[in-house]
């Protein structure tokens, strides 16, 4: 396989940072996206879409990713295609000031797949506890929060995840797709 690594001149000096994620699909991707601009009053500066972190922002000391791109082709053969289920709502708040959309289902295979990609190169001790999430809003008043954390009350969305994404964080601050790893494992396997 050939890798399409941009090999952007990172902000930070001798390497990459890198991330892995499992995109909302559309049509639940653009309303995720104007319940944000709803919460933040404007159009929000997107780097990055709705999705479920797999593997959080990680600076790498090299701009090579052949490791990296080898260990999670490993991750995507051990985990099956599975449902998510997005509804209601949830917070971290006050460790964190973030609502997110809840998964109701998909969690158990979400936190198999991450497993399995926070191994090797990009093996690291987490800041807090693995909780697969779609973050919605963050670092707002409060009373905006309280109104994400209401809005998302009423929010449902199912879809299958068929792939998860590596990015790679480039030098106008946005993340950039690198490649794109189908879930290839057998059913049973990854529940």
């Amino acid at each position: 396989m050939s890798s399409e690594t941009l090999s952007f001149l990172s902000p930070f000096a001798g390497g990459t940072s890198v991330g892995v994620a499992i995109e909302v699909p559309e049509p639940h991707a653009n309303a995720l996206r104007e319940l944000r601009e709803w919460v933040e009053g404007a159009p929000p500066v997107e780097i990055i879409g709705p999705h479920i972190t797999l593997v959080p922002p990680t600076l790498l000391p090299s701009y090579d990713l052949t490791d990296v791109e080898a260990q999670l082709a490993r991750a995507a053969r051990a985990v099956a295609p599975f449902p998510v289920v997005l509804a209601g709502s949830g917070t971290f708040r006050p460790t964190t000031q973030v609502v997110y959309a809840a998964l109701a289902e998909g969690g158990q295979q979400c936190e198999a797949l991450q497993a399995e990609a926070r191994r090797g190169p990009l093996e690291q001790e987490l800041r807090f506890a693995y909780h697969p999430h779609v973050t919605v809003a963050q670092d707002v008043t409060d009373e905006r929060l309280d109104a994400a954390e209401d809005a998302l009350s009423r929010f449902h969305a199912a879809f299958e995840v068929t792939e998860f994404v590596l990015y790679e964080l480039g030098p106008d601050g946005i993340w950039h797709t690198i490649r794109r790893f189908e879930l290839t494992g057998r059913r049973g396997r990854s529940t």
